[in-house]
């Protein structure tokens, strides 16, 4: 029998639009003073929108079009690229409130959950930032909702807000099947599997297929080079990752909401009230144990979080009067003081240097250590936003020294997909042709027609070029101490003489970035 369900109370409209909005304008006022400039990542999602081919992305491609979108409105501003994170961040503080509503939740639920969405640092940097993270995060929290909705009301209709959220999600990031492997778990878990006899969550599933259809084919016409590249990133940045500091980044990423967190996920397996939840928390268990054996990085677990901030703040208002008098105050405290002392990790509002001293201060190794394991002054999502315009400019000074007649045969080549989309954003208002670059994504773009009986090539030395060119000099090495170690000591190189034409050699220079 099934237990009974928890009423759903009203919504806490002005508290929650409160916490809501401190969201957005903390993000709002991060753009405005920002000494930051446009990050690696930012440049390549810029560009995917530049070569858009929907049907044809070896990437999900709605960051592209969101990027289309973000400068077709509001121009090449670093407010118009980081526009939509900050919107995408403030509802998922929304979400997370309504969650927690949708679990019976009153208004000290609501308010407490969406202060802990608020406050954790791995809700605030990925909301600052042009990246698909923050937007797979709304995408798996709108999942929970519905998912929770189903299991409140048993109104099968919600699946098909559930396959809305998977579709944009597999139109986002692959990561999304982690979801779909948990809400199936979940229910094969629990009392709700019964629902697998029922055609709801099939049609959820072609929802979402449909929806993010694109992706898959995307795949298949390229040949799946995701495998390629999972393959490059298990060899390189997940080498280095085990258990102890999976579990520990945990504890970096959400600070004290993750007690919180915690706390939700024994409430939903214990509350009696929350029996008809379980199927949540299941799914919650599954998609972390997934990715802790698979060696995922800490932060991709992230999207589970919203859903159990929602149910611990169910549970802290669960308890009683006295409990509640003692560790509401308390609680929101320490989560507020933690969330002041990590405030300059999440936004990046603090200038290089002094940001150094601090990190130095606190000693969050952690925080500052890259995804190939070196330990950094700066977080490293703060040293690539640094140094790209320069390095366009010094790219741009010795192209215009070229004669006229070897800058009309002249092609640019970027190492890395930052080189490569810094070159493309900032090279138009510095008289540069558009970037090539073999690394990853970029290689699909391809030379087109251009010429390359010239090339100025950046991150690449001399010597690499020896099998292409006939001749190869550096023309300059630019270096910035604050960068990350590949982007320092980086050449400038002119090479002149190929072999071979560049749409000759191209098909044999694919490689994973």
């Amino acid at each position: 029998m099934q237990a009974p369900i928890p009423p759903r109370p009203p919504l806490a409209a002005g508290l929650v639009s409160a916490i809501a909005g401190a969201k957005l304008i903390a993000h709002l006022v991060t753009i405005a003073v920002t000494p930051y400039g446009f990050h690696r990542d930012e440049f390549l999602y810029l560009a995917m929108g530049q070569y858009l081919q929907f049907w044809r992305m070896d990437f999900p491609p709605l960051i592209a079009v969101l990027a289309n979108t973000a400068r077709a409105v509001f121009g090449d501003t670093l407010f118009s690229i980081r526009l939509f994170p900050a919107l995408a961040g403030t509802a998922l503080i929304v979400l997370t409130a309504l969650i927690a509503r949708e679990l019976g939740g009153r208004r000290l639920a609501q308010g407490i959950a969406a202060f802990a969405a608020l406050l954790a640092p791995v809700f605030l940097r990925p909301a600052a930032l042009f990246q698909p993270v923050v937007f797979d995060q709304l995408w798996w929290t709108l999942g929970f909702l519905a998912l929770v909705k189903i299991a409140r009301t048993g109104e099968q209709r919600w699946w098909l807000l559930l396959g809305v959220a998977g579709g944009l999600g597999l139109l986002t990031k692959f990561s999304i099947g982690f979801f779909a492997a948990g809400v199936l778990a979940g229910l094969l878990l629990t009392s709700h599997r019964h629902w697998l006899a029922s055609p709801w969550p099939y049609a959820a599933a072609a929802l979402a297929l449909l929806i993010g259809g694109a992706s898959i084919i995307g795949q298949i016409r390229l040949g799946f080079p995701v495998a390629g590249y999972m393959s490059e990133l298990q060899e390189s940045q997940l080498a280095r990752v085990n258990a102890a500091e999976f579990l520990g980044g945990q504890v970096m990423l959400l600070g004290p909401a993750l007690l919180l967190a915690i706390a939700g996920l024994i409430y939903l397996f214990r509350g009696e009230a929350m029996r008809p939840f379980r199927l949540v928390a299941w799914t919650c268990v599954t998609i972390f144990l997934l990715l802790l054996v698979m060696r995922g990085k800490a932060y991709y677990v992230a999207p589970i979080y919203p859903a159990l901030l929602a149910a611990g703040g169910v549970a802290l208002e669960a308890a009683s009067s006295r409990v509640r008098r003692v560790l509401v105050p308390a609680f929101a405290l320490v989560m507020l003081a933690a969330g002041i002392v990590a405030l300059p990790f999440g936004l990046p509002i603090v200038p290089p240097e002094p940001m150094a001293r601090y990190s130095a201060k606190l000693g969050l190794t952690s925080a500052v250590t890259t995804n190939r394991g070196v330990v950094l002054p700066l977080p490293q999502d703060y040293a690539d936003m640094l140094g790209w315009e320069e390095m366009v400019a010094a790219v741009s000074r010795h192209y215009q020294e070229l004669p006229r007649e070897d800058r009309a045969q002249a092609v640019i080549i970027g190492s890395n997909y930052g080189e490569a989309g810094a070159l493309d954003f900032y090279g138009p208002r510095y008289g540069l042709p558009r970037a090539i670059s073999t690394a990853g994504t970029y290689w699909f773009f391809g030379p087109g027609d251009l010429p390359g009986d010239v090339a100025i090539t950046v991150g690449i030395e001399a010597e690499e070029l020896a099998p292409f060119f006939r001749t190869a000099r550096v023309l300059e090495r630019l270096d910035d101490p604050w960068l990350v170690p590949e982007q320092r000591d980086n050449p400038v190189v002119i090479a002149g003489g190929p072999y071979r034409t560049l749409q000759e050699v191209w098909p044999s220079l694919a490689e994973p970035d």
